[in-house]
């Protein structure tokens, strides 16, 4: 079974930029397609971007299209989120996760925090 941790979160003020990490162990990582959601105070999680397998196809939120970009490394077994012009109401938990045909799996997450 995979196991995933996220890291990158922090402070950042408005306009910034953050680069989150998802490292993952136990488990094929090719064979997953990986995400990354998050959830804000109060809210809902809501899905932020995903890429395939191969890194080949991404999709994104409509909230975040042209300012995060995920990208993942199979060779490190880890997946990455670029998140820049960040605004305050990205301020949330950032999650990552990884789906293959046995499941759904996912990590602690990271708080990501942005001042105005």
């Amino acid at each position: 079974q995979v196991q995933l941790v996220e890291s990158g979160g922090g402070l950042v003020q408005a306009g910034g930029s953050l680069r989150l990490s998802c490292a993952t162990s136990g488990g094929t990582f090719s064979t997953y397609a990986m995400g990354w959601f998050r959830r804000a105070p109060g809210k809902k999680r809501e899905f932020v971007a995903a890429v395939n397998w191969s890194g080949g196809s991404t999709h994104y939120a409509d909230s975040v299209k042209g300012r995060f970009t995920i990208s993942r490394d199979n060779a490190k077994n880890t997946v990455y989120l670029q998140m820049n012009s960040l605004k305050p109401e990205d301020t949330a938990v950032y999650y990552c996760n990884a789906v293959n045909v046995f499941g759904t799996y996912w990590g602690p997450g990271t708080q990501v925090t942005v001042s105005s």
